[in-house]
């Protein structure tokens, strides 16, 4: 697991019959759902590849706008 591997990433994993009012916020209705700083999610087993794929495009993506304020 990533959050293992790096102190910047954390995971969460919520039982969703015992927390139904975060399965209907983040609308799961298939599991593992996964979401990723509120700005990308999707339901359902990945290749690990696919995955560290995703994590990697959000994190660059949401990087890109910190480092243009430090120019």
């Amino acid at each position: 697991m990533m959050a293992i591997e790096s102190e910047k990433v954390t995971a969460d994993v919520i039982e969703v019959s015992e927390f139904p009012h975060i399965a209907q916020r983040y609308r799961i209705f298939a599991v593992p759902k996964v979401v990723i700083n509120e700005s990308l999610e999707f339901e359902g087993a990945r290749p690990e590849a696919a995955f560290v794929a995703m994590v990697e495009s959000v994190a660059r993506a949401q990087a890109e706008p910190e480092q243009d304020s430090s120019a």
